[in-house]
């Protein structure tokens, strides 16, 4: 299945380009199961190949993955919570979220405030659903975007460039993504750590 999805990803993008870009991370962000560990590392090597620009691709990604995010937190702001656990629970496997990963990022949300919209572009799983917690805290719709975009462009612009710097080997990182999502979310949980310390530390000077 993950071959078949990877093989007609790389046909899209190799035949539309930037519109298959487009395409593949708005549906991602869009609750749609679109790995953009494939979309935008084929698409760093399509630039090396001098067939697309670095620069548009990323911005291309960012782009996608931003209106993706708006169609999810739509949702999310015009219905009930209760509605969308029910959706999840009946629908969800069709786009491989069930409640727990749903309710995981409602609780990233609740905890670390409305800025783990920009830092969810980098972790697992959560990048993917966490526009639905955000419009279901009627999160400021332009803060959101531009938290959003942020992240994404982050993102985009690492999976192109090794795209670009493997070139024709760039399906060998595949197998070692989870790993390193893995570690993206110690390195985020650390930062959170320390700028809590920071803040508390900061609390206690002035009272």
């Amino acid at each position: 299945m993950l071959e078949f999805l990877s093989h007609t990803i790389i046909s899209l993008i190799d035949s539309a380009g930037y519109a298959g870009i487009f395409l593949l991370m708005a549906l991602e962000s869009a609750l749609i199961p679109i790995p953009s560990e494939v979309t935008m590392p084929f698409s760093g090597f399509l630039v090396q190949q001098g067939k697309l620009s670095f620069l548009a691709v990323v911005i291309t990604g960012a782009l996608a993955n931003l209106v993706g995010s708006l169609i999810a937190y739509a949702l999310g702001y015009y219905l009930e919570e209760s509605v969308i656990l029910k959706l999840v629970n009946r629908y969800g496997k069709f786009i491989l979220l069930n409640e727990r990963e749903y309710l995981r990022a409602l609780r990233w949300f609740r905890k670390y405030g409305q800025s783990v919209t920009f830092f969810s572009r980098l972790l697992p799983a959560v990048r993917t659903f966490i526009s639905l917690p955000a419009g279901l805290a009627e999160m400021n719709i332009w803060k959101f975007s531009f938290y959003t975009f942020s992240g994404s462009l982050i993102w985009s612009a690492f999976l192109a460039w090794i795209g670009f710097y493997f070139g024709a080997n760039w399906k060998i990182i595949e197998p070692y993504f989870s790993k390193f999502h893995w570690l993206i979310v110690g390195v985020f949980i650390l930062l959170v750590a320390l700028y809590l310390n920071h803040k508390l530390k900061l609390t206690k000077k002035f009272f």
